[in-house]
């Protein structure tokens, strides 16, 4: 099946992974497979994992060197063992294809049911907006959104689903606008931020992205590539965190990743200080490349670091 989906710093990740034969090369967040058939066009095994079921569509006929696994990445450890693979390439967010399919619910510019869910599983978008109190609302827009009118947005939706639940995509979207005073010209639609936050809430991102490096750690050999693509400062700063901690630059910590032992050595090198952004030719080929950054490591011969039970 024909793949509608760009995948971002494409040339870049590729790069970075150095995919051969005889590697095997982990694609975390496998969407259309625009990694994973780079990867194998390059001669390498891949094991392709995303928790949304309905990936596998695009996995059809992918050849014997290709394994799909409906799972979160931050599995991969424990499905494929410690120091099993040569590379892991993860590209983080939501997929073009989840955007533009209405019925999946991501999108406030398309009608459609306010779900949100990766996996389909748990709790949608709607059950947070009708039923957590207005702090928790407030706390998940400015921290996972960074919106600053978090709690004005809160109070509106609190008032609204006092009388009519939220069920609908384009319902919320308006009474985020009409909160935030309209549009006024601005570029950026004024629900743009809460969206993004009720997302990350509902799939619990960035706690799977934290837990996604320690794997990602554990499964990597000696001279195993890491490449993570961002989206946002949120991912990018995780990432960009866990790298200079792992790799001796500062001794830093989170609850995934908690500092290191005196002595630790490090179990990455950083391919580049810097992140990599797309360049303009990309950008004006896929506008949604705009924000992506990407952040590559090498894994050390190092032991493991010490994970938080």
């Amino acid at each position: 099946m024909s793949a509608p989906h760009l995948s971002v710093l494409l040339n870049e990740v590729v790069s970075a992974i150095a995919p051969a034969p005889g590697r095997h090369v982990v694609d975390g967040t496998f969407g259309a497979g625009g990694y994973a058939r780079a990867f194998l066009a390059a001669g390498a095994r891949v094991t392709a994992f995303d928790r949304d079921p309905s990936a596998a569509r695009y996995a059809e006929e992918l050849g014997p060197d290709f394994r799909l696994v409906i799972a979160p990445f931050s599995t991969m450890a424990e499905v494929l063992g410690e120091a099993a693979a040569d590379g892991v390439a993860l590209d983080l967010g939501v997929s073009s294809m989840q955007l533009d399919e209405a019925e999946r619910g991501f999108s406030f510019l398309r009608e459609g049911p306010l779900d949100m869910r990766m996996s389909g599983a748990g709790p949608t978008a709607a059950d947070l907006v009708n039923t957590e109190p207005p702090a928790e609302l407030a706390r998940i827009f400015w921290i996972y959104g960074e919106e600053r009118q978090s709690r004005r947005i809160a109070s509106a939706i609190v008032r609204r689903r006092e009388t009519t639940p939220f069920t609908r995509t384009t319902d919320l979207a308006e009474v985020i606008e009409r909160a935030l005073g309209g549009r006024r010209g601005a570029r950026v639609h004024p629900a743009t931020r809460a969206f993004q936050a009720l997302r990350i809430a509902v799939n619990d991102e960035l706690a799977e992205l934290e837990a996604g490096l320690v794997a990602a750690e554990r499964v990597l050999r000696p001279g195993g590539r890491l490449a993570v693509v961002t989206f946002h400062s949120l991912e990018d700063r995780i990432v960009k965190a866990f790298l200079a901690e792992r790799s001796g630059r500062t001794p830093g910590g989170s609850r995934h990743a908690p500092e290191a032992p005196r002595g630790a050595d490090p179990s990455f090198s950083l391919l580049s200080v810097r992140s990599t952004p797309p360049t303009e030719a990309e950008i004006a080929a896929n506008p949604r490349a705009r924000s992506a950054r990407l952040r590559a490591a090498k894994r050390t011969a190092a032991p493991l670091w010490r994970v938080a039970a």
